[in-house]
């Protein structure tokens, strides 16, 4: 993990630029599917939920959470990939929820800087390493 600097700018930038966000979602999608058939599973998809642990610790410390609740949510949330209901979720729909909540991440963020911890491999982190390679061109 790694603090960086970014604002709603950065991550709209990032989304808008095809290549890049492209690319990045590919790569995860290709990480994600680990049966190699092209569709993500909800097996496929709680493994990558459950490494995040944002149900299981509030400001870093561990908390006990009810795994009913904890299993509706994450339902809730392939159902949200899941655009045509067929029980996977397919590259274009992942994209597509993903570049979704991207910008409502921006939304949210608005136009001040603020200094989040960031996941290596992240979106949020791609978005920023694109970003300071713009600023260093």
């Amino acid at each position: 993990m790694i603090v960086e600097l970014l604002d709603g700018a950065t991550i709209v930038n990032f989304v808008e630029d095809e290549e890049a966000f492209n690319g990045s979602v590919q790569d995860r999608f290709a990480r994600l599917d680990t049966d190699r058939n092209g569709f993500l599973s909800y097996t496929e998809m709680m493994k990558e939920l459950q490494s995040l642990r944002i149900f299981e610790t509030h400001f870093g410390i561990d908390t006990k959470t009810d795994p009913d609740e904890v299993a509706n949510v994450y339902h809730s949330i392939f159902v949200q990939f899941d655009h045509d209901s067929n029980g996977a979720v397919d590259l274009e729909e992942f994209k597509s929820e993903t570049k979704r909540m991207m910008l409502a991440m921006a939304d949210g963020l608005g136009f001040l800087p603020v200094q989040m911890v960031l996941e290596e491999e992240s979106f949020l982190k791609k978005a920023v390493q694109q970003e300071s390679a713009k600023l260093a061109a």
